[in-house]
């Protein structure tokens, strides 16, 4: 197997992904600029929800948020012409960090994707042909590259579409309560409602959505299925594209189709004037890259989307789990919550008004996250200590999922002002219930 993947083949596949890629960044980076993303998540909210143990990590003051992705745009036009590649790839990769770790309440999975890939094309040789540096550096430019290069990219989407198949096992989506209420929420559901509203064809996008994320690496991988397959692809990916708006993620998805093709296909195709690859070509094999960098990489990629059956309670209700594991589009989130602050010398309450403070968006996030209404109550807490009080915060909070009943989510007697938030196990002022809606002590 080692041998396998130290064999030189066709960089042919490389070079196409990295043109695509740099081209989703540079839209991404800009289109975040265009949409308002930008000014909606770190222009006007007064502060974010920066991911726990990474407050320090905070938007640019003013106007700033565009500079950054402006350069996050430059940046990625660079990865896609190859230019100072691996700088462009790792100054790209550092600036999406930041922007994802500065804010969650636009979370989401594709942008811990895109965060992923950004760091394995770090490494990667993908800038030896069809680009700037080995037009400037003719000592850099081949033809080939091991074969761990492609094996990176298809084991890494591998992991995504096998856990987001496993994730979708459970009743709100097997029974497509969950597909009734996206189509519900679509844009285009007013026009084609008595298809969109259908429970057969609701039933239909379920399981065919969960088939394909089970079998569709395998039959991408099987040569006379992989055809059809990336026609399956290109319907289902376009289909989530119109109808769920979910940014470059269709797009990025349909790109690693190219590292499942021979690569001499794709060179005949995209690169007709690229030499044939020859018996005695050589690569550096970077065997140490593949041992101690990536085999502990995707390790931890097979460890998170698993970590939350070792944390007390559903990860559907708790959240606890949820991020960095794939799972997709699964479940409707609804939440009502109320803050009651109350002065530890006087014991005089009163309600916090935390629309006051916070975005629409950002409103939503505080009203079934966890981890959101543990962040705001330690927000109001400083706020008020700024003041010269000392409080406690206690939270009225009821969640419900897709069309359940609405249930108490946090438990209204734990003063989160002073509760600690729990990394890696169950947060116990996280109410818990069994099957029959019952409270579990």
């Amino acid at each position: 197997m080692t041998k396998k993947l130290l064999s030189p083949i066709d960089n042919a596949p490389l070079i196409l992904f990295r043109i695509c890629f740099g081209l989703l960044l540079a839209c991404e980076a800009f289109g975040a600029i265009l949409t308002g993303w930008v000014k909606n998540n770190f222009i006007i909210p007064k502060f974010t929800f920066s991911y726990i143990g990474f407050e320090w990590v905070q938007p640019l003051p003013g106007n700033g948020m565009y500079i950054y992705f402006a350069f996050m745009g430059i940046f990625g036009i660079l990865v896609m012409l190859g230019y100072r590649y691996r700088l462009s790839m790792s100054l790209y990769t550092l600036l999406w960090t930041g922007a994802y770790l500065m804010q969650k309440s636009s979370y989401n999975n594709h942008y811990y994707l895109v965060l992923l890939i950004c760091v394995i094309m770090i490494f990667l040789p993908a800038n030896a042909w069809f680009s700037l540096d080995a037009k400037r550096n003719p000592k850099i430019k081949n033809t080939a590259m091991p074969y761990w290069c492609s094996f990176m990219m298809i084991f890494q989407v591998a992991i995504v579409y096998f856990f987001a198949a496993i994730s979708k096992l459970y009743p709100g989506w097997m029974d497509g309560s969950f597909i009734n209420l996206a189509f519900h929420g679509s844009p285009y559901f007013k026009h084609a409602a008595s298809v969109l509203g259908a429970h057969w064809f609701q039933l239909f996008i379920a399981y065919s959505g969960f088939g394909f994320d089970l079998l569709i690496v395998p039959l991408l991988l099987w040569r006379k299925t992989r055809t059809t397959a990336f026609i399956g692809c290109l319907i289902f990916h376009l289909f989530n594209s119109i109808f769920f708006q979910i940014g470059i993620f269709p797009f990025l998805a349909l790109s690693f189709v190219v590292f499942f093709y021979p690569p001499e296909s794709i060179r005949k195709i995209f690169f007709p004037k690229k030499p044939i690859l020859q018996d005695d070509a050589v690569v550096s094999r970077h065997a140490n890259v593949l041992k101690y960098c990536f085999i502990p990489y995707f390790i931890i990629q097979l460890a998170l989307p698993v970590r939350h059956y070792f944390i007390k309670g559903d990860v559907l209700w708790t959240e606890e789990g949820h991020r960095l594991s794939w799972r997709m589009m699964l479940r409707m989130r609804h939440g009502m919550v109320q803050f009651k602050v109350v002065d530890k010398k006087t014991n005089v309450e009163e309600i916090y008004n935390y629309h006051k403070v916070l975005t629409p968006k950002q409103c939503v996030f505080v009203q079934s996250k966890p981890d959101g209404i543990w962040q705001m109550a330690q927000y109001i807490k400083k706020e008020y200590e700024a003041k010269g009080q000392s409080v406690r915060v206690f939270v009225n909070c009821k969640v419900a999922l897709n069309d359940d009943a609405f249930m108490t989510f946090i438990n209204p007697e734990t003063d989160l002002a002073s509760a600690k938030w729990d990394y890696w196990f169950h947060n116990e002022w996280i109410l818990l219930y069994d099957d029959n809606g019952n409270l579990i002590p």
